[in-house]
């Protein structure tokens, strides 16, 4: 999915997997590229329990965001959404897979998809 300049074609999805021990969990990450949104799974097993989509908001500096599947009380999902809405400027949708939602936990996750985003800024 190059174009002939060697960057990635603007219309067309780029995908790029991903993973992490954080903590004592093995913990896989699934970034899809489209032209202008991202799609990112969080988990540890094949699972689509959760979905949330966040963007930006021209009238406020905190990204709207809603969930789309799973629990609604469950705001993980959601909460990453807003945060990657935030740094990328784009629509975020986010599956967020993991039975441990502690913020701890989730910081940790978030600085692990911020350090993939600095080494292959291409792929987000």
């Amino acid at each position: 999915m190059e174009a002939a300049g060697g960057g990635a074609a603007p219309d067309c999805i780029g995908l790029h997997d991903f993973s992490g021990q954080l903590g004592e969990q093995r913990v896989h990450f699934h970034a899809m590229r489209l032209q202008d949104s991202l799609f990112l799974w969080v988990g540890a097993a094949p699972a689509l329990s959760s979905l949330a989509v966040a963007m930006c908001n021209p009238r406020d500096s905190v990204p709207v965001s809603t969930s789309l599947l799973g629990d609604p009380s469950d705001t993980a999902s959601a909460c990453l959404a807003q945060r990657l809405a935030k740094k990328t400027k784009k629509q975020v949708f986010v599956s967020y897979n993991l039975p441990n939602t502690d913020s701890s936990f989730t910081l940790l996750i978030e600085n692990r998809i911020k350090e993939e985003m600095m080494a292959f800024p291409e792929k987000f």
